[in-house]
């Protein structure tokens, strides 16, 4: 066989209903789904299963500077969308050409995936890319009016025993499906009973969940109060205090006044940090701020030294519509970004193609090749946005977007547009923060394209270091008038060709592709100095002569330890094949083939998986045709139209799995893994 990873597997068609389970697949395509639990029930008979592979986050949440424990306010954005489990539920993505998006992670320490279901479990696809941006992701556990009164008189009303069931289950659900803890929401009457056992479950879920989920966080939402009544404080007080000392955090209601603000300083004390403000951005009641004033509220919130709680940030989607989203999307967070302290990348490698987890279509190596898609789980890290408007026409001008025009790797790219002024000649463009040691050697690769032909226009890669006075930087040029032991800055130069060590792994650097592309590579010597920040380069050959605009597209970025870099590769992965089933559509002669498809390759390795099909018997037999991007270790292909097996005969498909390596590296289709499915009627006696 061509590859390593061959499996051949033979299977006899057989139209018997084998159906699978509707909480985890879609009953109409078989497509795998995120999900939620409605009741009380449901919550005490769950156990994992095979069947939940799918949904088990498969990015651990990275390392952030500073820590999310750290005692700065922190700022938590609360999703509630249509009541959630819309498009996102499909866990390798759908054909949306509108779908909602967040991607202002750099922005924000927690994120919970709300819904009115009893128990929230975040789809995949959030948890994904939360963690891959350092942010934490809660679920929600939720009972509301006469029914959740009910709900709650069963497990909290009791013995001990009952509420400390529901705390095991939802602490073994979070470690199971790798997310990061709840957010407790009681929106009804307790009883006395239920309201003196309420504070006990709430130290019981935290202690649970400290076990199965290091670092996890259990917040309450202001609603209940000790008493038993339902009542909305908007504040930490002397009624509802006893939840916020039984749990890691408060997430007020919305309408508060800066009065509010000014008595909650005592009540918290030293965990100010723990006192999460609501933010209603639908501006519902009678609150401070909502919609493009939303940074009212959060300047409040600053002053007196409380964390933020945002909440329904997707008033952008829902009330300015999706034409431009991604325009008022920018908008809504840049008149919040100065509130928002931001968090530092602090691991390499580092690597983005600046994919939304959305696009027009999919593009590699700049050629589209796919229709429109959603998929949360290829979202990647996106740079600080920059919006500074041209002033009176003249005079620099910069801004930074997202575009689904003309990207590199992914769906998406970043488009930067502006004006090189006359008397500074160049501008430039802070992409990304940094908090970590640097390598003794560092590799960087920036892949870019000039809208224009634009020969007097440079583009570059500027490093800054920190350092308390002995870094230092070899083979670059260390701009002058920075003070020694802070911050200095570093123009390296690109170099013509890689290493020896380094050209079997990276290739086409100092070339540019017939589409336009350009990719520069450059390496550094560094000697006890911290990584700070990266930023592009635009400037003019000759400065002093008129003002220049421009307009540059990002593909790549990475930022990589060179030492770290080897060129041997893992065995190609060997596929296995499992829930196949077979279907012929009413009316039609059409057979047609689902079956889920796993294999094993680490995870640090491999950015995505592209999964593709190619069978003399389908169409286009010489060509491999593209089916989906996996972000797990295992794939469902759905419905794919295969020829019907003569009598006695056989046809074959096969189904390859290409690993996407973090550094760009094109694996050899060799190193593929492939499986050769060979099926026949019943009747049949052939073999392959």
């Amino acid at each position: 066989m061509e590859s390593q990873g061959t499996t051949v597997l033979h299977e006899t068609v057989s139209y018997a209903p084998h159906p699978l389970p509707a909480r985890q697949f879609d009953q109409n395509t078989t497509e795998p789904i995120s999900f939620y639990l409605s009741s009380l029930e449901e919550l005490l008979a769950w156990k994992p299963t095979s069947d939940d592979d799918f949904n088990v986050a498969t990015m651990p949440l990275a390392n952030r500077e500073p820590p999310l424990h750290s005692k700065r306010p922190r700022t938590l954005v609360c999703h509630d969308m249509k009541n959630g489990y819309l498009e996102d539920r499909f866990i390798q993505g759908s054909a949306s050409r509108d779908p909602y998006v967040f991607y202002h992670w750099q922005h924000i320490d927690i994120f919970v995936y709300f819904s009115h279901h009893l128990v929230t479990i975040p789809p995949v696809t959030w948890a994904n890319a939360a963690h891959r941006n350092s942010v934490s992701v809660l679920g929600t556990f939720i009972t509301e009016w006469t029914s959740g009164g009910q709900l709650c008189e069963a497990f909290l009303a009791g013995e001990a025993a009952a509420y400390h069931a529901v705390a095991v289950q939802l602490g073994r659900i979070a470690h199971f499906y790798r997310f990061d803890g709840w957010l407790v929401n009681i929106e009804n009457t307790l009883s006395e009973a239920a309201a003196r056992n309420l504070p006990l479950f709430l130290r019981d879920l935290r202690e649970q969940l400290r076990r199965d989920v290091p670092g996890g966080l259990v917040l309450w939402y202001d609603s209940v109060l000790q008493s038993g009544e339902l009542q909305w404080q908007n504040e930490l007080n002397e009624k509802n205090r006893v939840f916020f000392d039984a749990c890691d955090g408060l997430f007020t209601n919305y309408n508060w006044k800066e009065e509010h603000l000014e008595r909650m300083g005592a009540q918290a004390g030293e965990r100010l940090a723990d006192v999460y403000v609501g933010i209603d951005v639908f501006a519902r009641g009678e609150v401070v701020g909502g919609g493009f004033e939303t940074d009212k509220a959060l300047h409040l919130i600053r002053k007196h030294g409380f964390s933020a709680a945002i909440f329904a940030p997707g008033w952008v989607y829902e009330h300015l519509g999706k034409e431009n989203f991604l325009h008022n999307e920018n908008r809504f967070w840049g008149l919040l970004a100065e509130l928002l302290p931001t968090h530092s990348i602090s691991t390499l490698p580092f690597s983005t193609c600046f994919c939304l987890g959305m696009g027009t279509g999919r593009f590699w190596a700049g050629q589209e090749v796919a229709r429109p898609w959603y998929n949360l789980s290829a979202q990647e890290i996106q740079p600080l946005f920059t919006d500074q408007q041209e002033p009176g026409g003249a005079g620099s001008w910069l801004r930074t977007r997202c575009s689904l025009q003309d990207a590199w790797n992914g769906g998406s790219c970043l488009l930067i547009e502006g004006i090189i002024p006359r008397e500074a000649g160049h501008v430039a463009v802070r992409l990304f923060s940094f908090q970590l040691p640097a390598p003794p050697k560092l590799f960087l690769s920036l892949l870019y394209k000039l809208e224009e032909k634009l020969p007097e226009v440079a583009v570059a890669l500027e490093l800054t270091t920190r350092d308390s006075g002995s870094c230092h930087v070899g083979n670059v040029t260390a701009l002058p008038g920075e003070e020694p032991g802070l911050v200095t800055r570093h123009q390296p130069q690109p170099l013509p060709t890689l290493p020896p060590h380094l050209s079997g792994l990276l290739s086409g650097c100092g070339r540019q592709s017939t589409a336009g592309w350009m990719r520069r590579c450059y390496k550094l010597e560094l000697r006890d100095c911290a990584l700070h920040e990266l930023s592009l380069i635009l400037s003019r050959h000759q400065p002093g002569l008129q003002e220049r605009r421009f307009s540059c597209r990002l593909g790549e970025i990475q930022v990589l330890d060179a030492d770290s870099l080897h060129s041997s590769l893992p065995p190609a992965p060997s596929l296995q094949a499992s829930q196949v089933l077979w279907h012929k559509g009413p009316g039609t002669d059409q057979l047609s083939l689902s079956l889920t498809l796993h294999w094993s390759y680490p995870h640090s390795q491999a950015r995505c998986f592209r999964i593709h099909c190619q069978g003399r018997e389908l169409p286009q037999p010489a060509q491999l045709q593209l089916l989906g991007v996996a972000h797990a270790t295992l794939y469902r292909v759905v419905g794919l139209a295969v020829p019907e097996p003569p009598p006695k005969e056989s046809c074959h498909v096969e189904f390859f799995v290409e690993p996407v390596l973090n550094e760009g590296v094109v694996v050899d289709r060799s190193r593929w893994g492939r499986l050769v499915l060979v099926y026949s009627d019943p009747a049949s006696t052939s073999t392959y």
